[in-house]
């Protein structure tokens, strides 16, 4: 991953999961839940991932005159809901909304699953809904 497709990555991260009076996704560990599977169960999709977020820091300049990292965090939301609804200005190589639902998805693993497989650090996610692990 270049340095920028990684400031893209950790810019999405963090649109989907903004810090409020818990840690973003970023500060909850979904990189590094990233990078483990990216490793291993995502190894196949290094190279969707990389054209994908290639797509959106492009859509960010062609839209807003900037990387998709450098937005305010209102106008990355606007730019990702318009993603999701197909709505790009900007050659994709694929499907838009779908690598955008792909992203989300992955991103609430990161952030909701087990510590023990490299992100939901400290168990954050699992304290915000209540959830405790009983032997």
């Amino acid at each position: 991953m270049t340095p920028r497709q990684a400031a893209t990555l950790s810019a999405l991260v963090d649109t989907v999961v903004p810090a409020d009076e818990y840690p973003s996704g970023t500060a909850a560990g979904v990189l590094d839940y990233l990078g483990g599977q990216f490793g291993r169960d995502l190894a196949g999709m290094r190279a969707y991932y990389a054209a994908g977020l290639d797509a959106v820091d492009a859509e960010a300049g062609q839209v807003h005159g900037t990387s998709f990292d450098l937005l305010e965090p209102a106008r990355r939301e606007e730019l990702l809901r318009a993603l999701e609804a197909g709505g790009t200005r900007t050659t994709w190589p694929f499907d838009a909304a779908v690598f955008v639902s792909t992203l989300v998805g992955h991103v609430m693993e990161g952030f909701y699953a087990d510590p023990g497989n490299g992100g939901n650090r400290d168990a954050v996610s699992w304290r915000m809904i209540g959830f405790e692990v009983r032997d």
